[in-house]
């Protein structure tokens, strides 16, 4: 194993992978810090955590019991990824689960960089962008367990770590790896700007035989030439059968991804209160989903103010654990009736729907999205997954998604 990657959800892990196996890598996605070795053959291996949202102290404890298997497995180099909108509190986990890292492997001036341009994500002057909107004005404001609501990176990673805080400004990045390795503090973290994919592979370079870098998928456009591989198109084989699309996310991207597929399919809501009192019968909806003709869709997703409403009444904690649940009961069932092709949007849902699937490792696929690749696992049957984080994907990604699956390339 060349490159390990210890990602902080679901959707961010499958993310990156995708961006690893299109330079050419193979690359697994782990749910979880795995007991058992990695295959010989596989150059990098991406460790799918739940430590965006997790407390403090077992977000650290699992972000460096996967970076030591990592290491076991032989990585070369670890990188810490985060989501591209830095999704984050302002205790953390970004800045304390970097500490660690950066002290277990004497890291230091380590980049820092969530970009993604392809996706609209971009850094400049140390402000982070969503499209052309900065992230305080992008509806991540509004996001229920991680608002973001300054966009100046510097001060984010500043409230969360005692380390001093750098920046690599865009005017150095344009000018090429040699000069953003020049830049690099000697101590701390340097945000680096990044407005276009070919910064993406500058930065890359720029990181050529660190131990540890920070960042979103974008962060590893630039690796895989560091290890002389060269870009590639995963394969895909075919699934077939009985489809779902599970949606947990209240990104404005999502709620216009749920509203165009339910003008189509048949669709279900869930509230956070049917699943705190238990009011909806998962063994019920699994059934109801079995014997539909085409894929229904369950969701929670909702209007923020709703969201802030029954947060309100039954507190953050409790609303958010009974719907991953439920979200996990359900997908348990629905394996178990033979559904084998799962479609699920949110970091959290998707880690939920993981859980409950039982599944160990991913294999990754081609892309579906930029940052959303088809991803498989094998049980009694090999089953299908496309684990969209919130904000990403087209108006039609659902049925896309669901089709693409059907197809071999």
């Amino acid at each position: 194993m060349k490159i390990g990657v210890i990602a902080d959800d679901f959707t961010g892990a499958s993310d990156i992978a995708l961006t690893l196996a299109e330079g050419g890598l193979r690359v697994c996605q782990f749910i979880g810090t795995p007991d058992f070795p990695a295959a010989n053959d596989l150059d990098a291996g991406v460790v799918a955590l739940k430590s965006r949202t997790s407390p403090l102290n077992e977000a650290i404890e699992d972000s460096l019991a996967a970076c030591d298997w990592l290491l076991v497995q032989g990585a070369e180099q670890i990188v810490f990824k985060i989501c591209s909108t830095f999704d984050s509190t302002a205790d953390g986990n970004i800045g304390p689960v970097l500490d660690a890292l950066s002290d277990r492997l004497n890291a230091d001036g380590v980049i820092v960089c969530p970009a993604f341009p392809e996706n609209g994500r971009s850094i400049y002057q140390g402000h982070l962008f969503v499209q052309d909107k900065l992230l305080n004005e992008s509806g991540m404001q509004d996001h229920p367990l991680t608002p973001m609501r300054d966009s100046d990176l510097r001060r984010v990673l500043a409230q969360q770590t005692p380390k001093q805080i750098h920046h690599v400004s865009a005017l150095t990045v344009m000018r090429g790896a040699t000069e953003i390795r020049a830049e690099l503090p000697a101590t701390g973290y340097a945000i680096v700007d990044a407005i276009r994919d070919v910064d993406m592979i500058e930065i890359g370079k720029a990181a050529k035989g660190t131990p540890l870098l920070c960042g979103g998928s974008g962060i590893a456009l630039g690796l895989p030439e560091n290890f002389h591989f060269t870009q590639a198109k995963p394969s895909w084989t075919a699934v077939q059968g009985s489809g779902v699309v599970l949606s947990g996310s209240c990104s404005r991207a999502t709620r216009g991804q749920v509203d165009t597929y339910k003008r189509t399919s048949l669709h279900r809501e869930i509230r956070a209160s049917d699943a705190i009192t238990g009011a909806v019968d998962t063994q019920e909806l699994a059934d109801w989903v079995i014997a539909q003709e085409t894929p229904p869709l369950i969701y929670s997703s909702a209007d923020p103010a709703l969201v802030r409403k029954a947060q309100t009444e039954f507190g953050t904690d409790r609303a958010a654990t009974a719907v991953e649940a439920f979200f996990s009961d359900l997908s348990a069932q629905l394996l178990g009736r033979g559904v084998t092709r799962f479609v699920v949007a949110g970091g959290e849902t998707s880690g939920a729907v993981v859980k409950g699937l039982s599944a160990q490792v991913l294999e990754v696929g081609p892309r579906l999205a930029a940052g959303v690749p088809l991803l498989r696992f094998h049980g009694s049957h090999p089953v299908a997954l496309a684990l969209k984080s919130g904000n990403f994907g087209g108006e039609n990604f659902f049925a896309e998604a669901l089709a693409k699956m059907e197809k071999s390339s």
